[in-house]
């Protein structure tokens, strides 16, 4: 034992080229069946217990308690659950996504092609009308010149008939103006649908729902401006006009060409302002004006109505002034009232008819009334034409 100890390199294990090195120390451990044999006292640095047959004794080396602290892993899912669900999706806004559902967006240039193709329907539409107005040509000559032939009558005139200046004056109205300018009236609403066509992909989704009664009303009215035209204001503006220069000895001789120039503006202006409910409805519409901010200013609106008004009536008189602003100041507050039905609409407001119907019956109470009076003590009565209630 003694010899041993004192050996140089005792406790040292030899180096084994077949070591491997072990993973919680770093150190070398030699195989079990390692053939190279341990002499006396030497021991195996794996920091295990190892008997190794030796000639003289049996050296039991016990190892060093080493602390490892174990990490515990993650426990495992079982793998019948389920991911976590994801929060519900707050809900959007109230009629904002169905607003903007379906709103077009289109650059610069697509809006001048979608113009252009617009146009292009509409003076399809005038043409086609054209060729099934240029069929009744003389039946629509006839029409036209039945108001002059009224005022003519009216005053006196015998034959009451129109002058032919130029030798193309006839061919040039009965075959071409007058077709033209019935054309427009009849594919009015045509025309009317190409012009919200090219507006209805800037409106949203619920709104160009409104096209069929945007073109009904808008096409409706123009017609109905060119009818109060030619019953009413033209008929007997043209009466008051003919009839001023008898007191001064002066025959009229109205020329046809003149005439239907005449005819032509007034009929298409008062059709164009017949339009204000319309306009006023689509300024409201695509948030432009509101019916609060047209009767504020609705002075100014009717300053302007009473100054077209003036551009379009045939006569500087005050009565033909009159008889073409009242009706174009009606048509402004129909509109507001069309717009403040929109507005109510879209604010999912509902309509205060009983209030509305309560202030008509009692507006037409009060006009049978003043009706009753003036007729009982004045001699007021009514008649089959203009002015209706005349004494």
């Amino acid at each position: 034992m003694a010899d041993s100890e004192d050996q140089p390199g005792a406790g040292t294990p030899p180096s084994n080229p077949e070591a491997e090195p072990r993973p919680e120390t770093g150190l070398t451990e030699p195989h079990i069946y390692d053939e190279t044999p341990y002499s006396s006292g030497e021991w195996s640095s794996s920091g295990s217990t190892e008997v190794r047959p030796t000639s003289d004794v049996v050296v039991t080396v016990e190892p060093e308690a080493s602390v490892v602290t174990p990490v515990a892993p993650p426990p495992a899912a079982p793998p019948s659950a389920s991911p976590p669900a994801r929060p519900p999706k707050p809900p959007d806004p109230p009629d904002e996504g169905d607003e903007e559902e379906g709103m077009a967006k289109m650059s610069f240039l697509d809006h001048l092609e979608e113009l252009r193709s617009r146009l292009l329907y509409a003076i399809g539409g005038i043409g086609v009308a054209f060729v099934l107005c240029l069929l009744f040509s003389n039946q629509l000559y006839l029409l036209v010149s039945e108001p002059a032939t009224y005022a003519l009558k009216k005053i006196g005139v015998d034959p009451p008939v129109l002058v032919q200046i130029s030798p193309m004056d006839v061919f040039q109205i009965v075959w071409m103006k007058l077709p033209i300018l019935a054309a427009v009236f009849v594919s009015s609403p045509w025309i009317l649908y190409q012009v919200w066509a090219f507006i209805a992909p800037g409106l949203y989704k619920k709104e160009r729902r409104l096209a069929v009664p945007f073109v009904l009303s808008s096409a409706g009215l123009f017609i109905l401006g060119g009818l109060f035209a030619y019953f009413i204001a033209f008929r007997y503006g043209l009466e008051f006009l003919l009839g001023i220069g008898l007191e001064l000895n002066i025959r009229p001789y109205i020329s046809v060409t003149e005439y239907f120039d005449l005819f032509v503006d007034v009929m298409l202006g008062v059709g164009i302002v017949f339009e204000i409910p319309v306009l006023l409805f689509l300024l409201t519409l695509i948030r432009v004006a509101s019916p609060a901010f047209l009767v504020r200013h609705s002075r100014y609106a009717i300053l302007a109505i009473v100054f077209l008004a003036a551009i379009i009536t045939p006569t500087g008189d005050v009565f033909n002034l009159a008889l073409f602003a009242t009706p174009m100041i009606i048509l402004f507050y129909i509109g507001i009232l069309a717009s403040y039905v929109l507005v109510l609409r879209r604010e999912k407001r509902k309509f205060p008819w009983g209030r509305i119907l309560r202030w008509l019956v009692t507006i037409i109470l009060v006009l049978a009334l003043i009706a009753l009076i003036t007729g009982k003590y004045y001699g007021y009565n009514f008649v089959a034409h203009w002015p209706y209630f005349v004494r």
